[in-house]
């Protein structure tokens, strides 16, 4: 299958700051794909590259299979939302969406049509004679996805476009955004920095940081097992653990602290290694744990009671920070205090290896996890 977005060995530098290096992305037809990371880390240079409002330092940008260095933004057949709307003030809302096909010179019957059709999909239908500033900013979003959609794009480039609008705004438009992208089957790419966003709209995430991307997956993927230290920290809350493989006969075991053992992939006693752990996996118990369980000892130093959960801030033995998420259906009333010495416990499937003191030894632990 040809890609709809193709960014192959893609830089993009603005005199001596590099803003994207050495891309390679490849977005399917009709994907909801995020780009998620912090301020900086090159997601909205991406988008502009495949706009054609900026043209790569190296590398090519594919659409359909088909490169487009040089052509300009107008004949590369994708729109672009963006978190202001720039919606046009005086124009009602028939005429905003109306433009794009009235530049393009379609008849009066086709605009009415099209433009009706929109309005219904975004739930705006009666609403066309009304001017932007009377609309909520949810309502007013729904009319630059119009506008960008009338014209039937290849692609939409959507640069943060919930992010002026209140959380619980934003929440409902997330799934009116996916309900939307599913409806029109057109390919998404979306920009944020928001991970809970990601998570909930996204068919595939490219995490990024500092121009690169450092892990390409499904929302749960991309959770689940982080591929790096970056990845696994900036997607949820997620704890590392760091420590040394003190036995490989029968299962690789990291130890961790006074009595703390951690199974792994393979790795050659001596490695050091980094594992990280959802808090969300982990149980907090006064009672040491079964043998086959993942288990370090450490004090209770915070609790924080949340409604539906209560986090509990745990420092190991072995000198690291731990966060366990516990349910307070399980325990109303909390299980530990601050100051009790605890052990902390999880399934081993749920460990995953995200460093290792050298190269090949990260390689051979990451390979045996697949």
């Amino acid at each position: 299958m040809v890609s709809a977005i193709e960014l192959a060995g893609v830089e993009k530098s603005y005199g001596r700051t590099v803003a994207v290096r050495g891309l390679d992305l490849a977005v399917a037809p009709g994907e909801f794909f995020s780009l998620l990371g912090p301020s900086g880390c090159g997601k909205t240079t991406v988008l502009r590259l495949v706009a054609g409002f900026e043209e790569p330092s190296a590398g090519e940008v594919r659409l359909d299979g088909r490169g487009v260095n040089g052509i300009p933004a107008e004949r590369r057949d994708v729109n672009m939302v963006f978190q202001s709307y720039a919606l046009f003030p005086h124009m009602s809302v028939f005429d905003n969406v109306a433009f794009g096909l009235r530049r393009r010179g379609a008849g009066k019957a086709e605009v009415r049509t099209r433009v009706g059709e929109m309005l219904e999909m975004v739930d705006l239908a009666g609403r066309g004679r009304r001017r932007p500033g009377a609309l909520s900013g949810g309502q007013q979003q729904r009319v630059a996805l119009a506008r960008a959609l009338v014209n039937r794009p290849r692609a939409l480039l959507l640069d943060e476009p919930l992010g002026a609008l209140d959380l619980r705004l934003r929440q409902a438009m997330q799934a009116e955004l996916k309900r939307l992208q599913r409806d029109v089957g057109v390919t998404f790419v979306y920009v944020t920095h928001d991970q809970g966003e990601a998570l909930t709209m996204s068919d595939r995430i490219a995490v990024m940081n500092e121009g690169r991307v450092e892990q390409v997956g499904s929302p749960r993927e991309v959770y689940e097992r982080p591929a790096t230290r970056f990845a696994a920290g900036f997607i949820g809350t997620s704890n590392v653990l760091a420590g040394e493989v003190v036995e490989a006969s029968g299962g690789t075991v990291i130890g961790h602290g006074e009595g703390g053992r951690i199974e792994v992939p393979g790795a050659p006693v001596g490695t050091r290694l980094e594992v990280t752990v959802r808090p969300e996996k982990v149980r907090l118990g006064a009672d040491e744990p079964a043998e086959r369980l993942c288990r370090v000892r450490g004090t209770v130093t915070d609790v924080v009671y949340q409604g539906a959960s209560t986090s509990y801030g745990v420092r190991t033995s072995g000198g690291a920070d731990v966060s366990v998420f516990v349910q307070n259906a399980m325990s109303a009333d909390g299980i530990a205090g601050r100051g009790d010495e605890v052990w902390l416990s999880w399934e081993p499937r749920h460990s995953y290896v995200i460093g290792a003191s050298d190269a090949g030894a990260r390689d051979a632990a990451i390979g045996g996890a697949r």
